[in-house]
């Protein structure tokens, strides 16, 4: 991970103004020079990603938790070698970058196991008894690889039973030793190199020899011997064909290893139980990815986080209280916001966030592109229901006249295409519905919901109220809350009609009441949950607390 990348967050459910704050202030924190990425919480509505479509914009990247994953840090390059290289070409990889581990991966990348340098270490020091069960039916092509060698020639049918002999004596003493099946090292003598063949060789390795007659090779051909010549003295090919094994016969199996999802600190954890300086990380389906160290872990920091159209730590990414909080944009409440260092804090009683962001480019004389400003005025039209709502200010309808001149749009015309995605419901269900756009707050220990949706008429929601109140209960019951209002907003009847459950069901019904002979009357005027919706509720809850 980029130590010096910022994340630019708005909270979860994520609705136009937070993904188009994040998206409008993450390109004017790249304008100053800062490496700053937008991010979202969580699945975008229909208003929003029509917006993203219509002026050019990807989803922001979905941010799961503010501390790092394996996959956010640079890891050691992933360093692998196949199932069937010799040992030593293992070895010339470990010893070129100092490394401590070598992934075995099959031809799809997959990791198979592991070779260490403490494997290596312990072929160089075991006994050759331990050693000849390794280069026991060797292909003759890794020991060539490990003596630095020339292949004279490759016998299809092997017979080598992992043993070596090395021959330096004359023909006539040859036949006092066993050397059936054996790999045996001579020099340039023809008549020793034939007694070894005619014996039962299983591969004949030669030294100090630049060629082998062709009576050797004849003889070889029908005694089934491979023949080597190799590229070192005597000492030295003896010491360099035990480390010709295949990596798939030393390595490790199903080594301890990482996924690049998990969390680095959690990663740590399970380093502390093992013994490894090193471990594989690999994706879901075991492609090798890199290497994780102690060294990562130590030098792990937690995300950088800017937060805007929100400031309460439970409306934001998880483990956020973990995370280096540089800034905060917004037109909520403060509640349960605090940090560790100095923040830079802006809050303004405004309609939109989107509005702060349009305004700092313009502080700063920074241009805007026209599809920011496109986006920015989707976002505050979204956030003021298009000025209705009694949170707009002055400043949201200039700011809005601003940006519609720089993104060539007419309000008008914008906002009525805009409201007709955003209030159309059909081919949602109600669980998507309430999902949508959900927002969690603790009112004098009360633990309370309030989702809001947008509708062309209060009578679309009056159609679905058996479904609602049906999938509050549920939804209630699953997030252990006292208290779970959704409120339908209908544009056009310039008002909201709720539905309640929980315990405290009531103070929902006392704050929003029916007129009398009514069922789901609904609340003129009311259109905004942080202004109304939130304040109504919150003096019955205090009421009788």
């Amino acid at each position: 991970m980029d130590q010096n990348l910022v994340y630019v967050t708005g909270h979860k459910h994520p609705d136009t103004d937070s993904v188009a704050a994040a998206i409008g202030y993450s390109f004017y924190k790249r304008a100053n020079g800062v490496k700053a990425i937008p991010c979202r919480l969580g699945k975008l509505n229909s208003e929003t990603s029509y917006l993203l479509e219509r002026f050019g914009f990807e989803q922001p990247m979905l941010l799961e938790d503010a501390r790092p994953r394996l996959s956010d840090i640079k890891l050691d390059e992933p360093v692998s070698i196949g199932p069937d290289r010799p040992l030593c070409e293992a070895i010339e990889l470990l010893s070129s970058g100092n490394r401590q581990i070598c992934g075995v991966v099959d031809e799809e990348g997959v990791l198979q196991g592991i070779i260490t340098r403490s494997d290596a270490a312990d072929i160089a020091m075991g006994d050759t008894a331990s050693t000849a069960r390794l280069l026991e039916d060797i292909d003759p092509e890794c020991v060539r690889t490990a003596v630095s060698g020339r292949m004279i020639y490759n016998d299809p049918v092997r017979h080598i039973n992992g043993k070596v002999s090395v021959i330096a004596i004359m023909a006539g003493e040859i036949a006092i030793f066993d050397v059936k099946d054996k790999i045996v090292i001579t020099g340039d003598d023809e008549k020793a190199q034939k007694e070894v063949i005619r014996l039962g060789a299983g591969l004949l390795i030669v030294v100090r020899a630049d060629s082998v007659s062709e009576e050797v090779i004849k003889a070889a051909k029908e005694s089934h011997c491979s023949i080597i010549l190799s590229g070192h003295s005597t000492m030295n090919t003896s010491r360099y064909v035990f480390f010709a094994p295949q990596v798939s016969r030393i390595m490790t199996r199903n080594p301890v290893r990482f996924y690049d999802k998990e969390l680095v600190e959690d990663a740590g954890r399970k380093m502390l139980r093992s013994r490894y300086h090193a471990y594989p990380v690999t994706d879901d389906e075991g492609h090798l990815l890199g290497y994780a160290a102690r060294y990562h872990v130590m030098n792990a920091k937690n995300k950088k986080i800017i937060m805007v159209d929100h400031n309460e730590f439970s409306q934001s990414v998880r483990a956020i209280e973990k995370a280096e909080v540089l800034e905060v944009i917004d037109h909520h409440r403060i509640n349960d916001f605090s940090t560790r260092h100095p923040v830079s804090f802006r809050n303004e009683i405004i309609g939109s966030s989107a509005t702060i962001v349009a305004t700092i480019f313009r502080e700063n004389q920074i241009p805007l592109p026209k599809n920011i400003a496109g986006l920015l005025l989707g976002a505050i039209l979204s956030d003021t229901l298009k000025f209705q709502s009694p949170t707009t200010t002055p400043k949201d309808v200039q700011t809005a006249d601003f940006l519609a001149a720089v993104a060539g749009l007419d309000i008008e015309e914008f906002a009525k295409e805009m409201f007709t995605v955003s209030s159309d419901i059909k081919g949602k269900t109600v669980s998507e519905l309430l999902n949508q756009d959900i927002k969690f707050f603790d009112i004098e220990g009360c633990k309370t919901m309030i989702s809001q949706v947008i509708v062309s008429t209060a009578d679309v929601a009056r159609s679905l109220q058996d479904q609602v109140q049906e999938q509050l209960e549920i939804f209630t019951g699953k997030k252990n809350l006292d208290l779970c209002v959704m409120a339908f907003t209908s544009i056009l009847d310039k008002g909201s009609i709720f539905f309640a459950a929980g315990e405290k069901a009531a103070w929902a019904m006392e704050a929003f009441p029916d007129k009398e002979g009514e069922t789901k009357s609904i609340q003129p005027g009311v259109l905004s949950r942080k202004s109304q919706i939130l304040p109504q509720l919150t003096a019955v809850i205090q009421k009788y607390a």
